[in-house]
């Protein structure tokens, strides 16, 4: 908290100084012009060298500017190809998981216990009953249950079909989006959504196998499951047949590398612009602004004095504020890169 209060402190006060410079200065000189005759020229003289010097400058930050958005687009490009690859491997992923909570390897009574007497229930709020938000997941957590634990791993396959982190329910037809909702993302993240299948197929298939009965599985769903792993990674899945290893090896992968990587390469892509390039921007438009069209404009028209001493005003207020905030940028960019 003090490190950010700190952080806009050192931010604004350049700017306000500058700001205060710019108006002092359009003050002192206004006052010159009135009072000095000879101050005219010298002031046409000032606003042409100040001219020469933005446009030269404009242009040194233009071709920066224009380099660096490429480089931009080019890695969002390869970043989006990443993005859709691990995208579709969430897709089938959820593919596998419908087939798997349709099937009948579950303990009867299980789905109509969960779907119909805790409707509404989520994943979510029992892992965050310590919240308080929601009574039905305490109660639900108080009750004893009759099915050997499993009734957890159906509510977190649940939730990994879910579109919305708000929802409550699965809609009829599974979605496949481009992009999936980013607080869902940082949800199953969270959880660990995923793990549960290696944990009840893998760590404690031993203790779950009877509660588990992976031979209910219609074969023609088994085939296709199959078929989606080896869509969501051939090597790693391509000795792989329809049994608990398959299934504990698969929440394995889905926990450690879909999921991070889902959510690193669409908080990739869905980053702004860098902070310098808005920064010189920023710089680049008040150049080009007050530093070369407001004094080409003037004189081409013969307007008032008062637009040379603005553009006057205004760059050397810019000047300032360069000098005052640049190093600080500098500093804060390389302290949150190395974050």
């Amino acid at each position: 908290m003090a490190k950010s209060y700190k952080k806009d402190i050192l931010t604004i006060v350049p700017l306000i100084f500058s700001g205060l410079l710019c108006i002092g200065l359009f003050f002192l000189l206004w006052q010159k012009s009135q009072t000095d005759p000879e101050f005219a020229p010298l002031l046409q003289n000032i606003n042409t060298t100040i001219t020469y010097i933005s446009a030269i400058f404009g242009a040194v930050i233009m071709v920066y500017l224009a380099a660096n958005v490429l480089t931009v687009k080019t890695n969002r490009d390869q970043l989006l190809s990443q993005l859709r690859r691990v995208t579709d491997q969430m897709n089938s992923f959820r593919d596998i998981v419908e087939l798997l909570l349709r099937s009948k390897m579950w303990l009867p009574g299980l789905k109509e216990y969960i779907d119909d007497e805790y409707e509404g229930l989520t994943f979510f709020e029992v892992k965050e009953f310590y919240k308080g938000k929601s009574k039905l997941a305490i109660e639900f957590l108080q009750e004893s249950h009759n099915y050997e634990d499993t009734e957890n791993l159906y509510l977190e396959l649940k939730s990994l079909l879910y579109n919305s982190a708000r929802d409550k329910r699965i809609n009829e037809n599974i979605s496949h989006p481009k992009i999936y909702d980013k607080r869902l993302l940082e949800k199953w993240l969270e959880h660990k959504c995923g793990s549960g299948l290696w944990y009840y197929f893998g760590y404690k298939y031993s203790i779950y196998k009877e509660a588990l009965n992976l031979n209910n599985v219609y074969e023609r769903h088994q085939d296709k499951i199959m078929k989606l792993a080896l869509s969501i990674d051939n090597e790693a899945f391509e000795d792989s047949s329809f049994n608990e290893v398959f299934l504990s090896k698969l929440g394995e992968y889905m926990s450690n590398e879909i999921l991070p990587k889902l959510y690193q390469f669409q908080e990739g892509f869905d980053k702004k612009l860098p902070r310098m390039v808005r920064y010189l921007y920023a710089i680049f438009a008040v150049l080009i602004i007050f530093g070369v069209l407001l004094p080409l404009v003037a004189s081409l028209l013969q307007l008032s004095m008062i637009f040379s001493i603005v553009s006057v005003s205004v760059i050397i207020a810019l000047v300032f504020f360069i000098a005052t905030s640049f190093y600080q940028f500098l500093v804060s960019e390389s302290t949150r890169m190395q974050g």
